[in-house]
């Protein structure tokens, strides 16, 4: 089995931005947010988007340049989304894209650390995040905190990249994937794949938090995805 090997935490070059935001993520980003909404249909979460006297409240951790929140506000109308991200240089053109797609007021942008987020306990309905963990050193952190700020009965709905057992297998999956990308861009790619979990280790991690580890499972040949639904009471 490949060990884990960390990558700078904050991706937060200019370079870096304009290198992540000009990937092509929207076969992706599509994808996260058809499971989140089918997640939502199944676990009688969809009528919170149309049928309540205010709008669902989501937090989305390491949001990058808003391309998933913007892709999930142009198909749920009664949402406030909150996009969190520790890397200025990001949010800095998530306000452009978010501006361009003229959602600007239903999408809020805030600098904040996901090891440690500002916002009180059961402050969300949803707690929603794409490929932030594998950046964390501690991923339990991370998790502790959106768990935190989730109201009881809420959806958690956190995906990321899933770590291959073999150097030749994140080769593969980089040129399968991101074989007509740039240097620069592989580079990315390649370092994240080193970086990320394995299901075993998400699951040890979550059951700690008192979920079960039937939480997590690997839902692509690259990607694992949790789903859950925060209890009333959690072990601490």
């Amino acid at each position: 089995m490949l060990s884990r090997t960390l990558e700078p935490e904050v991706m937060d070059t200019a370079q870096e931005a304009v290198d992540y935001d000009s990937m092509d993520h929207s076969t992706v980003n599509r994808l996260f947010v058809d499971d989140l909404l089918q997640v939502a249909n199944v676990a009688g979460f969809a009528e919170q988007l149309t049928a309540r006297s205010r709008p669902l409240r989501v937090l989305d951790v390491g949001t990058g340049t808003a391309q998933i929140p913007i892709e999930f506000c142009r198909r749920s109308v009664n949402v406030d989304l909150v996009a969190i991200d520790l890397a200025v240089e990001m949010l800095q053109l998530a306000d452009r894209n978010v501006r361009d797609a003229g959602l600007h007021g239903r999408i809020w942008l805030e600098h904040v650390d996901a090891k440690d987020l500002p916002f009180s306990d059961s402050d969300f309905d949803w707690v929603i995040s794409n490929s932030i963990v594998h950046h964390i050193p501690e991923p339990l952190d991370c998790f502790r905190e959106m768990q935190r700020v989730l109201r009881p009965g809420g959806l958690l709905f956190v995906r990321d990249l899933l770590r291959p057992d073999s150097s030749d297998r994140v080769e593969e999956i980089v040129v399968t994937y991101a074989g007509d990308e740039n240097d620069d861009q592989r580079q990315l790619f390649r370092q994240s794949l080193h970086a990320a979990l394995t299901v075993p280790e998400l699951a040890g991690l979550l059951e700690s938090l008192g979920f079960p580890a039937e939480t997590v499972g690997q839902t692509s040949d690259r990607h694992w995805t949790v789903t859950a639904t925060k209890p009333a009471e959690v072990a601490p």
